[in-house]
C-alpha cells in the first residue's frame, strides 16, 4: 500500500481509511462542517483549487459519489474533466495507465477513481507522477474512505459520542464497500458495538470485521440500535444464483416501521444509495422523521470538499516552493 502521507504529515492520497488517525479523521470532518449551509442558502465555495485540474475516472456506474466529486471540485475552484469511460480510449484496448499518463501529460493534478477491481487505486498512485494525487472513490468490494468519512460525520452530528453507540448495518454485508469503510471509521473513533445483519450466503467471515457481531436474525440486530443503515444488495457482484427473491428478502431482511420500533426512540435511519425501496427498506421509512438519507448526500459534498482541499493544500505548498 502506497504511504497516503508525505513526509511532512499533508495529504497525498485517499485509498482507504486504515492507517488514518482519529485526530486526522476530526479534522476533515470538521472542515468538511464548515461547508454546509442551511437548504436554499447559497453554496459554500472558495478558490483553494484555483487552475487546478480535477479528472473523475469512473469505471463503474454512480450517481451520488460522481456529482458530489464534481460539485466539490467545481465548488474549490477547479476545472473538472468527467471521463466517458464507455466512449475513451480505454473502449480501444488504451491501458489504464496509458490513460493516467495522458491526462497527467494534460496537467491534471487530482485523480478520482471508481473502479470493479480491487487495488486499482493503489496502483495507479504507485505509477502516477509525484505531483498527481489519488482519491478512491469506490474500490471493488473493498474499499469507500469518502462514504466512510461521510458516514461518519452523519452519525457525528446527531449522536456526537459515538464510543457508546450500537450501529447495525443490513444487508450485502460480504459485497459491500461502504460496511467495510465504515466499519474502519468506527474502529478508529471507538463504537460501543457494530452489528453486521445479513442472510448467511451474504454475511462476510469474522475475520473481515474484527469486533463485530455477526447475525442473520433481523430482529436480533436491530433491537436497542442508535443507528441503522440499511445496504442494497450488490448484484453485479454475485452470481445469478445467488441473488435473493427480492419480495422474500424484503420481509426477511426489510427494513420496515415494525423492525424500526426495536430500535431506540431516537435512532437514526442510513444508506448509502442507490435505494432499492421495498427490497432493503419500506417507503415510509426512507423519507421518515428518523432518515438521514439526504443528509447523507449533503455531507458527501462537503466531505469531498475537505479532502480535495487537504489535497490541494499541499499542491500549492509545492507549487510554491517551486516557485522559489
Amino acid at each position: 500500500m502506497i504511504e497516503q502521507f508525505d513526509a511532512r504529515g499533508r495529504l497525498r492520497h485517499l485509498i482507504t481509511l486504515e492507517g488514518l488517525s482519529k485526530e486526522q479523521i476530526l479534522a476533515i470532518i470538521e472542515r468538511a462542517s464548515s461547508f454546509l449551509r442551511e437548504p436554499g442558502q447559497v453554496p459554500a465555495c472558495s478558490n483553494s483549487l484555483a487552475d487546478r485540474s480535477v479528472a473523475n475516472l469512473f469505471f463503474e456506474p454512480s450517481t451520488r459519489t460522481r456529482a458530489s466529486f464534481e460539485l466539490a471540485a467545481k465548488r474549490l475552484g477547479a476545472h473538472v474533466l468527467s471521463l466517458d469511460i464507455s466512449t475513451s480510449s480505454r473502449a480501444k484496448g488504451e491501458s489504464l495507465l496509458d490513460t493516467i499518463y495522458t491526462l497527467e501529460a494534460m496537467q491534471c493534478d487530482i485523480f478520482v477513481v471508481r473502479d470493479a477491481q480491487a487495488g486499482v487505486p493503489d496502483y495507479i498512485a504507485e505509477h502516477a507522477s509525484g505531483h498527481v494525487h489519488i482519491l478512491n472513490a469506490g474500490e471493488s468490494y473493498v474499499s469507500h474512505p469518502t462514504q466512510g468519512l461521510l458516514d461518519l460525520m452523519t452519525i457525528r452530528r446527531h449522536k456526537p459520542d459515538t464510543s457508546q453507540l450500537v450501529v447495525t448495518i443490513i444487508g450485502d454485508i460480504r459485497h459491500s464497500r461502504v460496511a467495510r469503510s465504515a466499519a474502519q471509521a468506527l474502529g478508529i473513533l471507538g463504537v460501543g458495538e457494530l452489528r453486521l445483519v445479513a442472510p448467511d450466503n451474504l454475511m462476510p467471515t469474522e475475520d473481515e470485521f474484527p469486533g463485530a457481531v455477526l447475525t442473520s436474525d433481523v430482529e436480533k440486530g436491530v433491537t436497542g440500535a442508535d443507528v441503522i443503515m440499511a445496504l442494497r444488495i450488490q448484484k453485479e457482484r454475485m452470481s445469478e444464483a445467488d441473488v435473493p427473491n427480492r419480495e422474500q428478502y424484503f420481509q426477511l431482511f426489510g427494513l420496515d416501521r415494525r423492525r424500526l420500533a426495536m430500535a431506540r426512540p431516537d435512532a437514526i435511519v442510513m444508506h448509502p444509495g442507490p435505494m432499492n425501496r421495498n427490497v432493503e427498506i419500506a417507503p415510509d421509512v426512507a423519507d421518515g422523521p428518523q432518515s438521514v438519507i439526504r443528509e447523507q448526500v449533503t455531507n458527501g459534498v462537503a466531505i469531498r470538499m475537505a479532502v480535495m482541499e487537504a489535497v490541494g493544500a499541499r499542491l500549492t505548498e509545492n507549487m510554491e516552493e517551486y516557485a522559489e
